[in-house]
């Protein structure tokens, strides 16, 4: 006899997914995009990028590795919510403390299993990106009408800015560096270099690749000002990866940056949104992508060597290549779809990646990033 129906996804179209919950009970409403990867659940739903997002994985195995507070990419999920294909087993892994489905629990967010994923996933390609409204009852009632019409209720990303939600509160500082097998996280305690890494949703794992390229972080909110920066005397400026619409985020963070850039030689480096605000900076414009790159597979060239690199992406936005300015390099691309995914600006150590170099989904092809930007320091 199959089960009663404990939870269920209402599109902004009227399709409805029914399915069984787990991890909290409730209701959210979101943007759904689709996450290719095969490994990375926990750091996904920790991901800031995330946030105003529910994430369908593809693959169906979620949940089998459990969680461990390694893991997180920040102290809490940020994503709204997670679609899977099967429910999580018990899990097995000698590093897990905590199966999935209470990890979601202990931390508010729904997640629903038993979905055709495959289904789900043409949708959101054909449709892009659709809003929509998941719910969880464990006595299976839903109000589909409500659910539908609280997903066509949902303002959307665009014009939308988060960073300021997932930005820290104040400044602190960061010498946590990579995880070595086996004694696990190390601490950076023979600096070489100051950075300054603005947090528009930071992952711990950017910051842990700058303190293993030999740097001192501190780590400043994403409305920090010019002053702000240049006050810690930095040898360079990193911005970091998060969610939202670059427009919206760049009322206030392009100035900032353009402020770099004419009164300095420093270097910048840019990843994920840091790479919009700063292609913003320097005058181009940024485009809402269809259904976006959510993955850990994604094919990136790099147009100066001819490598291909395996990368880890997640955005929803993208740079226009043909609005790039004169002095300033188009430096990868997408191979999926040839959107852009790196810049350079011409005789300057600024530089910066649409995708996650620090994200090491079993290829570590783009760490090569971190230590440029080191190198870059060392010269100025």
């Amino acid at each position: 006899m199959p089960f009663a129906p404990t939870a269920c996804l209402a599109l902004a179209d009227g399709t409805v997914f029914y399915g069984q919950g787990f991890g909290a009970t409730g209701q959210t409403t979101a943007e759904l995009c689709f996450n290719t990867a095969m490994t990375g659940y926990q750091e996904i739903m920790t991901d800031p990028s995330y946030a105003g997002q529910v994430v369908t994985f593809t693959f169906p195995h979620i949940g089998n590795v459990g969680t461990t507070p390694e893991d997180d990419e920040t102290a809490d999920p940020v994503a709204a919510g997670m679609v899977v294909k099967w429910l999580p087993t018990q899990s097995s892994n000698w590093r897990a403390v905590q199966e999935l489905s209470d990890w979601l629990a202990a931390r508010g967010r729904i997640a629903i299993g038993g979905i055709d994923t495959r289904r789900l996933t043409r949708a959101i390609r054909q449709q892009g990106a659709p809003h929509v409204a998941l719910s969880h009852d464990p006595e299976g009632k839903f109000d589909i009408g409500a659910l539908v019409a609280a997903a066509r209720a949902f303002p959307g990303l665009e014009g939308l800015d988060l960073a300021r939600e997932v930005t820290c509160a104040q400044s602190y500082r960061w010498s946590e560096t990579r995880w070595a097998w086996p004694e696990g996280y190390g601490t950076q305690d023979a600096p070489r270099h100051k950075v300054v890494a603005v947090d528009y949703g930071a992952k711990r794992n950017i910051l842990r690749c700058l303190a293993s390229a030999g740097c001192e972080v501190t780590v400043l909110p994403a409305t920090a000002s010019y002053d702000d920066v240049m006050a810690h005397q930095p040898d360079g400026v990193f911005l970091s990866n998060g969610p939202g619409d670059p427009a919206a985020t760049g009322a206030y963070a392009v100035p900032m940056i353009q402020g770099l850039l004419d009164k300095t030689d420093l270097p910048v480096f840019g990843i994920c949104l840091g790479h919009q605000m700063l292609a913003l900076a320097l005058g181009a414009k940024t485009i809402k992508m269809n259904h976006g790159h959510h993955g850990a597979n994604h094919p990136v060239k790099d147009m100066e060597t001819g490598k291909v690199e395996i990368t880890s992406m997640n955005h929803g936005f993208a740079v226009d290549s043909q609005t790039l300015p004169d002095g300033v390099l188009e430096t990868h691309v997408s191979l999926f779809d040839g959107s852009n995914c790196g810049l350079r600006v011409a005789d300057r150590p600024v530089f910066s990646v649409q995708h996650h170099p620090e994200a090491s989904p079993g290829p570590q092809d783009s760490f090569y990033l971190f230590e440029r930007f080191a190198a870059s320091m060392a010269r100025v």
